[in-house]
């Protein structure tokens, strides 16, 4: 994808990053020197076995942990001196985040869970309800799903109102952590086409997955042993979840 005027080409650097984590006396390296640049508009997926820093990962380029040494710049940022609600304006204007579990809430409608993004960001409600219906739509969804409570509708159905609620705002990156691992196959094809389009439209997304499947249907796959990248590949488009 061109460099946009005036904006970096890459928009995810990782340089040398390690994360430490201390229970007592015992530490865990999750992460050992993990350099990793992606640039603005890719869809890349990582790959690898449980414990082996994946969420880790996804977590430190998404703002949610701060890495124990090296440095992670996000659209030109180094986000290494920033304080906590410096990181909270980014991770609200720049990143939306997708989980394995919906996350919605169920007490409150479609709508309300869709917006809470905006409503941090102080915008007006009926502009608010205009950016959630324009989201549903760009999910596949439609208007008669607003007033429902998430537990109304289909596992592949809250799932899509959850990346709505990660687009509302517009991010440039948006991460997903296991996305359609809670789903069926029927359901997982609906989520990985809603994926596909975003990208389409220009989103940058980084997908953890565990479903060959599923990492098929990205532009590269990154795998990751030990908490280290240890090789980068090609998908098989062929093998995409979606033409399977």
């Amino acid at each position: 994808m061109p460099k946009e005027l005036g904006r970096p080409k890459e928009i995810i650097v990782l340089e040398n990053v390690t994360k430490t984590y201390q229970t007592g006396k015992i530490s865990f390296q999750a992460l050992r020197g993990i350099s990793l640049t992606v640039e603005r508009g890719e869809f890349i997926a990582i790959m690898g076995p449980s414990g082996h820093g994946k969420t880790t990962l996804l977590n430190i380029i998404g703002l949610l942990d701060k890495p124990t040494s090296g440095r992670v710049v996000i659209d030109g940022i180094d986000t290494t001196p920033l304080g906590e609600d410096q990181l909270a304006r980014l991770r609200n204007t720049l990143l939306g985040f997708v989980f394995q579990q919906y996350n919605l809430i169920n007490r409150m409608s479609i709508l309300e869970n869709v917006e809470l993004p905006l409503i941090l960001r102080g915008i007006p409600r009926r502009k608010r309800i205009e950016l959630v219906k324009e989201a549903i739509r760009k999910v596949g969804g439609d208007e008669s799903w607003l007033l429902k409570k998430p537990n109304q509708l289909s596992g592949g159905q809250q799932q899509r109102v959850a990346i709505a609620r990660a687009i509302v705002g517009d991010p440039e990156i948006l991460l997903a952590d296991e996305p359609t691992g809670n789903l069926d196959t029927a359901s997982s094809k609906i989520v990985m086409e809603t994926f596909k389009n975003l990208h389409k439209l220009g989103k940058t997304i980084v997908m953890v997955t565990h479903n060959v499947e599923v990492a098929n249907c990205s532009e590269k796959i990154l795998l990751i042993r030990d908490g280290r990248i240890i090789a980068e590949t090609e998908p098989d488009s062929s093998r995409c979840i979606l033409n399977t």
